[in-house]
C-alpha cells in the first residue's frame, strides 16, 4: 500500500511539473574578480570579470590574438599581428605600423575573448585612449559567441566606442542588427563630440539590460536602445532586437577600410597607438537585493506578423530577466523580451496563452490574464 501511494504522488509530482515551471530558484551571491581595481560600483554592481593589464604581457587566459590580413570584412589595409600588442605601466597598447608584412603594407593588433569569456547581459566600462592620425580606426565592439540567429548582422554587432582618424572630434556608439544596419542605411547609433578622445584617456561604458542598450561616456549616457514590440510588429524581435545572447569582446586597431580609410591614409604618422587603461565587467548582485516578484504580465496584444503576440514590458523593483510563456494550459517556452511567435500554430486552431515574468532572482510573478488566437 506505501508503494503504490508513492507511486500516486511521483505521478502527481510530474504531472505539476509539466504545467507549471519550477518556481524560484536560488541565486547565490556574486563574488568579485580578484584581479579587478574597482570591485563594486553603487547599485549593487559586481566585477566579476576584469583586465587591468598589470603584467608585461597580453594574458591568454582572456585573450586571444586575431592572426590574419583579410581585411575584417571592410576592406582594411592591416595584417593583424601578435607583436604589435604590448603591456607595459598597466596600460594595453595596440600599435599600428606602416610596414610590409605578407600580403599587407601596415601592421596592428586584433585581441578578443572568443573562447575565453563571454557575456550576457551587464556592464561593460573601458577606460582607453585612441591614436592620432587620419587612416586610423580603433574600435572597443562586441559579436555574438554562437551568432544563433545567423551570419553579420543577423546575430548582431555592438559597438561600444569607434573613432576614425579623420574626425578626430568625435566617438561613436551604434549597433547593427537585420533590420538595422549600414548597408540598408537603417543602422542606429550616436556620434558624440569629444575632442581630446585622442590626447586623454575616457571611460567607455555599455550597461545592457534584456531589451535595452545604453552607452555612456564618462559617466554621460550618450545614446540608448531598447526594443519596443508595438513599433516592430511584422518582424520576429531579432531582426531588430538579437541582443539576448552570449558576445564577447574585442580590441583592435585598424588602418584604412571602408569607413577608417574613406579620406585615405596619412603614412607619416606610423606608428600610431590605441591604448587601453582596463576592461571591466560588471553584474548586478540581484540574489542579494532583488526580494519582490514582477507584477502580472498585462497588455497581450496579437501583432502583424502572424503567429506573434506582444506585451507591455512588466514591471519589476529591478529587472525582468525573461516571461515564461504558457500555451493551452502547459508551459512551452521562455521569451528574453516581450515579443513571441508560436512557429507551431496550425491554421485557425485557438490556442490560449498566458505569461509569467521571472526575474533574475528567480522571483516569478503571477500568470496573466487568458489570452486567445487562432493560428494562421
Amino acid at each position: 500500500m506505501k508503494k503504490i501511494w508513492m507511486g500516486f504522488i511521483l505521478v502527481g509530482l510530474l504531472f505539476i511539473t509539466g504545467c507549471n515551471k519550477n518556481t524560484t530558484p536560488k541565486v547565490d551571491p556574486l563574488v568579485a574578480a580578484e584581479d579587478c581595481q574597482v570591485a563594486t560600483l553603487e547599485g549593487n554592481w559586481v566585477c566579476t570579470w576584469a583586465d587591468e593589464f598589470e603584467g608585461d604581457s597580453v594574458d591568454e587566459t582572456k585573450w586571444t590574438y586575431e592572426i590574419n590580413g583579410s581585411g575584417g570584412g571592410n576592406q582594411e589595409l592591416q595584417y593583424y599581428i601578435k607583436e604589435n600588442t604590448t603591456v607595459a605601466d598597466s596600460i594595453l597598447t595596440i600599435t599600428a605600423k606602416k610596414e610590409s608584412y605578407l600580403t599587407r603594407n601596415y601592421t596592428s593588433s586584433r585581441i578578443r575573448t572568443l573562447y575565453k569569456a563571454d557575456f550576457l547581459y551587464g556592464r561593460f566600462q573601458i577606460r582607453a585612449k585612441n591614436p592620432v592620425g587620419r587612416g586610423t580606426w580603433p574600435a572597443v565592439w562586441m559579436m555574438p559567441s554562437q551568432s544563433l540567429y545567423g551570419g553579420w548582422p543577423r546575430s548582431g554587432e555592438i559597438d561600444i566606442m569607434e573613432y576614425v582618424g579623420y574626425d578626430p572630434n568625435y566617438t561613436h556608439h551604434t549597433i547593427h542588427t537585420e533590420d538595422l544596419n549600414h548597408n540598408l542605411g537603417t543602422q542606429v547609433g550616436k556620434s558624440y563630440y569629444l575632442p581630446d578622445s585622442n590626447q586623454e584617456f575616457h571611460v567607455y561604458e555599455l550597461e545592457w539590460n534584456p531589451g535595452e542598450l545604453i552607452f555612456y561616456v564618462d559617466g554621460t549616457s550618450v545614446f540608448q536602445f531598447r526594443y519596443v514590440p508595438g513599433l516592430n510588429q511584422n518582424v520576429k524581435y531579432h531582426e531588430v532586437f538579437p541582443f539576448d545572447q552570449k558576445f564577447y569582446m574585442i580590441l583592435n586597431l585598424a588602418v584604412g577600410g571602408t569607413w577608417g580609410g574613406s579620406q585615405g591614409v596619412d603614412d607619416s604618422i606610423f606608428p600610431t597607438n590605441f591604448q587601453i587603461d582596463y576592461v571591466r565587467y560588471y553584474q548586478r548582485d540581484y540574489g542579494v537585493i532583488d526580494k519582490e516578484a514582477p507584477e502580472q504580465v498585462t497588455g497581450i496584444t496579437l501583432a502583424t506578423l502572424p503567429n506573434t503576440f506582444y506585451w507591455e514590458k512588466t514591471p519589476d523593483n529591478y529587472l525582468v530577466n525573461y516571461y515564461e510563456v504558457y500555451i493551452n494550459g502547459e508551459y512551452y517556452d521562455d521569451a528574453n523580451v516581450n515579443q513571441y511567435t508560436y512557429d507551431k500554430a496550425i491554421k485557425d486552431v485557438r490556442y490560449t496563452i498566458e505569461l509569467v515574468a521571472v526575474d533574475f532572482a528567480g522571483n516569478r510573478g503571477p500568470k496573466s490574464s487568458k489570452f486567445t488566437f487562432d493560428g494562421e
